[in-house]
């Protein structure tokens, strides 16, 4: 059964992304939105999942979750929703052969929680791990200007990774014109790793969660474990960091 019609998978390889609305039924969105408040409700745990915080824009000196991966291996619910399910199938029709999980997270933004820089997901070390991968993000709830819904420079993809380790320049983004896609609970957005795409700072009262599912072909290894070992070395969530030592996140 195919997931994605030929306009879909044809504007994804032009634009190095497609907005698939509705891909999640109310009822299945309400599933998942549960699913995500259990994850989100779990405590800072040394070894397992990783928690990641920031500090507050809106409340000086209060920290904020923004970021939670690798919880997929700690419950089931998730764990199924990205293996062997209609999410993973549609994936594999973009790469034209089966796909495997490389990574996953949800990005809280809280109210006050800052945005990200304009960068390609590529940029950030893992072309160590595969050659291209495919992310699914995945609207938990409304995201749009105000709350900062993700902006995508259409296109871009095709100019290949720029430099590795640091967010996109102004002189790189000259060419760029970045435009936003709001989405609703249950839509989808497929973006490759070498889409430029970033997100402006939440500066609602609401908080704005977005999933983000990431795949590799499986012709290029399962390196999920090794990505999230050399993870917890080089970017350890807050709980396990080293008192004193000063931790940067480069994109």
């Amino acid at each position: 059964m195919s997931h994605l019609t030929e306009e879909q998978i044809e504007a994804f390889e032009r634009d190095g992304f497609v907005v698939v609305r509705g891909f999640y039924d109310d009822q299945e969105m309400a599933q998942i939105k549960h699913w995500v408040e259990e994850v989100q409700a779990y405590p800072d745990a040394p070894g397992k999942y990783q928690r990641y915080y920031e500090d507050s824009l809106a409340e000086p000196g209060q920290r904020l979750l923004n970021r939670m991966e690798n919880f997929s291996p700690y419950h089931r619910g998730f764990a199924q929703l990205f293996h062997n399910s209609k999410l993973q199938e549609a994936i594999s029709e973009l790469f034209g052969e089966p796909a495997v999980l490389f990574k996953e997270k949800i990005n809280f933004k809280f109210p006050g929680g800052d945005g990200f820089k304009p960068h390609q997901d590529h940029q950030a070390g893992w072309w160590k791990y595969n050659n291209l991968c495919i992310t699914a993000l995945i609207c938990i709830d409304e995201a749009n200007q105000e709350n900062g819904c993700l902006e995508i420079a259409p296109g871009k993809h095709k100019s290949g990774m720029f430099k590795g380790w640091t967010p996109l320049s102004e002189e790189e983004m000259k060419e760029m014109e970045f435009i936003s896609c709001p989405t609703q609970p249950g839509d989808m957005i497929l973006f490759d790793s070498f889409t430029p795409h970033g997100s402006q700072p939440n500066l609602t009262d609401k908080q704005r969660r977005l999933l983000f599912i990431t795949y590799n072909r499986l012709s290029e290894g399962d390196t999920r474990e090794q990505y999230y070992e050399d993870k917890r070395k080089s970017y350890p969530q807050d709980c396990e960091r080293e008192e004193g030592k000063e931790y940067v996140f480069r994109v």
